[in-house]
This record gives C-alpha cells, structure tokens and sequence, in this order.
C-alpha cells in the first residue's frame, strides 16, 4: 500500500524501531528487520510502472529482506530532488535531470542503478496540420511542457544540436492534465513531452494520436540519450548495498514476469488504482515496453544495464548544452555493480 506523507513514513520507521525495542527487552532473539525502502515514481500510477507492485505482490520484496513503499510522482525530473534531499531512498525518473544535478551539486546526486527507458522518449508534438515539419520551424512559435518536464529540461541541447535559436521560441508552462488540450486548441504551437504519455493523454480525450498529431523526435535529431532508470541517494547505497542489490533483482524480475503475464501485472496495478482504465492501462504499459525499452542495444548489454560509450556521449551532451563547468564520470550517474548476472537479464524484450 502506498503512503503518501513524510510523517507516515517517519511513523512506520518509530513503529518499526519499537517493535523491535520490545521484542528485544522481552528476551526473544528477533530475526533481522527487513530493510525499509521509500520508493518515489516518475508519475502517477499507471501501466508503466505495473513491474513495481508486481515485485510487491509476488513477494520479490519480501524475499530479498525489503520493505518497500511506493508512492506516487509528480514529474519524471522531480523524483531527482525529492531522492537527493533524503526525502526518498530511492527513485524512478530521468537520468538527464539526474546529470544536471551531478554537474552542480555530486555530493548529493543520487546514483542510478537500473536503467528501464533505454529509448529516448522525448518528442516535440504538433498538431497534424501543424506548418512545423523540422526543429528550427519551432521560431516564432510557442511550445509549452509541465515545468518538471524532462523532455522540457532537455530542449536547450536539443535546441543547440538542431540550431535552434532559443531567444525566438516562447515557453509556455501548465498542469500536466492540460498540455494536449492546449496544443489542441490552438493556444500554444507545439509541447514537449514522453511520446507514451502524449499519445495516452491524447487518446484518453478521444483523439487518434495516429491521425491528428505528428511528433519530431529527439532521437531522430542527435539526442540518442537514455531515459528513465532507478536510483538510490549516496548514503543508503553506502549503507544499504545488499538491500539495493536484492531490490533490482526483484525488479528485473518483475518485469520479466509482466512481460509474459501482462494481465497479472495490471492486476497488481489495478489493487493500487482501481479507477483507471483497464484496457488502457494494459496497452500503455505494452507500448511503454517497445517504444521505451527496446534499444538494439539490449542484445549487447541486457536490460538494466547501460553502455558507457553511449552514456559517456550521453553526459557531454547535457553538460554542453546547458552550460554547466563540471562533467560528472560514468560511475557518478550509474553503478552497475548491482545488476543480476547477464542470463538473469533479458537481451530481447
């Protein structure tokens, strides 16, 4: 079950740490506590993110010694600073946000440890009809994107490696529930985004994605750059290595076992958000799977893992675009000492 305040976190670790006082003073030798872990997603939940109460509910978890509590997110990048300042163990949320963070303040840069969107999600959409056809059309025109955006953060190296003069492009930011909808109604000319969530939030106003939007994608424009991964702040894989290791096996296994039962997995989905759209759930999460996590890549290093030519590249880019003095190294951003071994992860999803 989900908790969603920082004092019922503190709550369940007082409960915890009196439980066992007690049983300790009552003279029992108590096996070891499992080791708690506050996981905080890029969104809120939805079919993307089945694998982590599948790991739950299968007792993935439970098995490696964790408890883990799941709660919602409020943005891709936001999940970064909410990790960095302690409020959170562990994340899900982009790894571009996370190098700018490394860049200015390393010390408290969380360290990803499971990369997941291994494709480059990120598309500027416009309507169908739409005059912008190529990136420098965006001139003279007005783009909008939530503020925790990642695909937003990303636009000034998007904008440099496409020529792109900035100063012309006006950035309009909203709610997340409303960009589609002023894209549609003509108040704004293009928005940025995760092309899975445009294009859900696009269906669920009643539009066909296919027919009535067009997306240029960063990848198709130099911006071959990874996306999503889970981390953990500094100091609890310092002082938690086992407990990291034991979480990504759950993990990676998890999404194992929702990639060949999807309907066990949106099972596990539904119990936490019983509201939403079942079948709209399913087909997200499928797409999720072969638009954000298929990069040809995986025949070589497997899910989860990264290659540190690409990330390396990764890391120049936003550290170019963005102006920053301090390029973090490849260790800084992802730790791949606690990955399963290589047949534990799939080379072909």
């Amino acid at each position: 079950m989900a908790i969603f305040s920082n004092q019922s976190r503190l709550q369940k670790h007082l409960v915890a740490a009196t439980l066992s006082l007690g049983l300790a003073f009552a003279g029992s030798s108590p096996a070891l506590a499992d080791t708690d872990i506050d996981l905080v997603l890029n969104w809120k939940y939805e079919g993307a993110q089945a694998w982590f109460f599948l790991a739950e509910d299968k007792g993935y978890f439970k098995e490696q010694g964790l408890n883990v509590t799941i709660d919602q997110g409020s943005g891709s990048a936001a999940s970064i600073p909410k990790v960095a300042s302690g409020s959170y163990d562990a994340g899900f949320g982009d790894t571009n946000a996370l190098i700018q963070l490394a860049a200015i303040q390393p010390e408290i840069t969380p360290v990803g440890v499971y990369m997941i969107y291994n494709t480059p999600p990120f598309v500027i959409a416009v309507k169908a009809d739409s005059p912008i056809t190529k990136p420098t059309d965006l001139e003279g025109k007005t783009v909008g994107a939530p503020a925790n955006d990642a695909a937003l953060k990303l636009f000034p190296a998007f904008a440099e490696l496409t020529g792109i003069d900035q100063s012309k492009v006006t950035i309009s930011n909203m709610s997340p529930g409303l960009r589609e909808q002023l894209l549609m109604r003509g108040e704004m000319d293009a928005a940025l985004g995760y092309i899975t969530t445009i294009t859900f939030s696009a269906k669920g106003m009643g539009l066909d994605p296919k027919k009535e939007l067009r997306f240029i994608r960063y990848g198709d424009h130099g911006m071959d750059l990874y996306s999503n991964a889970v981390f953990f702040s500094q100091d609890f894989i310092k002082n938690n290595p086992e407990a990291v290791r034991g979480f990504v096996a759950a993990l990676n296994q998890a999404i194992q076992d929702a990639i060949a039962n999807p309907e066990e997995a949106i099972d596990a989905l539904m119990k936490r958000e019983p509201l939403l759209d079942r079948k709209r759930a399913m087909d997200k999460m499928l797409t999720t799977v072969r638009n954000d996590m298929s990069h040809p890549e995986l025949a070589e290093v497997g899910l989860g893992n990264v290659d540190d030519a690409r990330l390396k590249k990764n890391i120049d880019t936003v550290i170019s675009a963005n102006n920053l003095d301090n390029t973090p190294t490849i260790k800084q951003i992802f730790d791949r000492s606690f990955l399963p071994s290589r047949d534990a992860r799939p080379s072909k999803l």
